[in-house]
């Protein structure tokens, strides 16, 4: 049994080792706003927080995680569709992007503050909207951590989020204002308002069962980040300071001024300056020691990869994402690195982006297009959805392809899954497909394959050549011309 539970030894070698026993929403609590301020800070002022933040939202969500319609009905579908493109122009409450840019601005709040909060904002018919619903988002900052009580009417308020008898949430109460914009000055008290909780949604990622708030994606490399950053600025400032004295002069007689010697200051030290090209006597007794700075060392490199190699390793992110170095890449390591990475950032966008974010949208988009007008339908008939994330880009386009062709061919997979992983809709993708061979059909143009023919490098011709009558002559030369490699191969 001790060697079972070697981690709750109390002896010698583990007698200092006694974390408490926290629930990570006390944790939140207690130290939620300073770990926010700090994780802002350093996204705004170091590079590689901020170059990781970047890179965080373009392979989450991309140019946007995009809705496909599952109607069976072609024409109610393309209405669906071509209305909710139209309305993703005017989604955002601030008029500054839309919906799939706010889709960005979340998965950015996500890597700093750990959460997002989504204000669903219906509008008035005369404000001129296709569909009268915009969207808000709001920062962490706006629910105050520190509003835990209990409500009149006897629900709990935990960090803000009011949640009845049996768990559910039923409000937030957002602050009016941030409180650390001091450029509005509507209230002098940072005051709070209830907002019912079906007119919010909350985007994060839970991390322990029970978690109630967010915690910012930085936050396990925020420590060696600022450390990093620390130490670079103090070894930058020192080879500036020493690379500014070029050499250090000794005289016999301290009265005597040389060539370029200016006053002494009144710490009596004096400064010498030489124009390019000069050649300075000395007199008897005085000697000139050139200033040589001390280098960085052999292990600046080694030391700098390492630590940068464990932030990455603690935001989750591969290394030459974060810091722009492929020196030490090739095309099995980044396409290994790059397959785990994508399956992680796959789990945030089918169980955060497009469950918290998309799909609840989606449903009150529906909800209000039909009662406005816009949309004559069942709002059930044309829930059916999926949700398209952004595509990858292939590693080796050539090899990608071949790969999903033959799966194609072999029965492994449909054409409709390999269209949909590169982010595009596969009726969308046929009604092109379509238009384009017709218009070239009516233009008499023809090319030299079309989407249906067998096309690229590794299709297999239909005749090999028969080399079994000494066509090949003795110096091993082929005059046919042919080569007899497979081009499987």
């Amino acid at each position: 049994m001790r060697a079972r539970l070697e981690g709750a030894m109390a002896k010698r070698r583990l007698r200092g080792w006694n974390p408490p026993l926290e629930n990570i929403n006390a944790l939140v609590a207690s130290g939620g706003p300073r770990l926010l301020a700090r994780s802002r800070e350093l996204v705004v002022t170091n590079g590689y927080a901020a170059n990781a933040c970047e890179a965080f939202a373009a392979n989450l969500v991309g140019d946007g995680i995009k809705p496909s319609s599952l109607i069976t009905d072609a024409g109610l579908r393309d209405q669906v569709q071509k209305l909710w493109l139209a309305w993703t122009d005017e989604a955002d409450a601030d008029g500054l992007t839309d919906f799939y840019g706010l889709q960005a601005m979340a998965a950015r709040e996500i890597f700093v503050g750990g959460e997002c909060f989504v204000r669903l904002r219906p509008r008035r018919a005369e404000d001129g909207l296709l569909v009268p619903l915009q969207l808000q988002l709001l920062q962490s900052e706006m629910l105050p951590f520190e509003k835990t009580e209990t409500d009149p009417n006897g629900n709990r308020i935990r960090c803000g989020i009011e949640f009845d008898l049996i768990g559910r949430r039923v409000a937030y109460h957002f602050r009016r204002r941030h409180p650390g914009d001091r450029t509005d000055q509507r209230v002098a008290v940072p005051e709070t308002v209830r907002v019912p909780a079906e007119e919010v949604l909350h985007i994060y990622r839970p991390i322990d069962a029970g978690q109630i708030r967010g915690l910012p994606h930085v936050a396990p490399a925020m420590v060696r980040l600022f450390l990093l950053d620390q130490y670079d600025d103090a070894e930058l400032d020192r080879k500036k300071t020493a690379a500014m004295f070029a050499g250090f002069i000794t005289k016999s007689a301290p009265e005597d001024l040389m060539m370029g010697e200016s006053e002494a200051d009144l710490d009596g030290a004096a400064i010498a300056s030489l124009e390019p090209g000069t050649m300075q006597v000395l007199l008897p007794g005085e000697d000139v020691k050139f200033s040589s700075p001390a280098d960085v060392g052999g292990g600046y490199e080694a030391f700098q990869y390492r630590t940068l190699l464990a932030i990455s390793a603690s935001l989750g992110l591969p290394y030459h994402l974060v810091t722009g170095d492929v020196r030490q890449a090739n095309y099995s390591s980044l396409r290994a690195e790059l397959v785990e990475f994508r399956r992680r950032i796959g789990q945030l966008q089918h169980g955060v982006m497009a469950h918290q974010l998309c799909r609840p949208i989606w449903r009150r988009w529906l909800e209000t297009a039909v009662l406005s007008g816009a949309l004559v339908s069942d709002p059930v008939t044309a829930r059916p959805v999926q949700w398209i994330p952004p595509r990858w880009d292939w590693v080796d386009p050539l090899k990608d392809i071949q790969a999903q062709v033959l799966a194609m061919e072999a029965g492994l997979t449909s054409r409709r899954k390999v269209v949909e992983a590169t982010g595009y809709d596969i009726e969308e993708v046929d009604r092109e497909n379509a238009s384009d061979a017709k218009r070239a059909a009516d233009l008499g143009l023809t090319f030299r394959a079309s989407s249906c023919e067998t096309q690229g490098a590794r299709a297999t011709p239909t005749r090999q050549p028969d080399l079994s009558d000494g066509a090949e002559d003795d110096d091993g030369d082929d005059p046919t011309g042919t080569d007899r490699t497979n081009p499987q191969e």
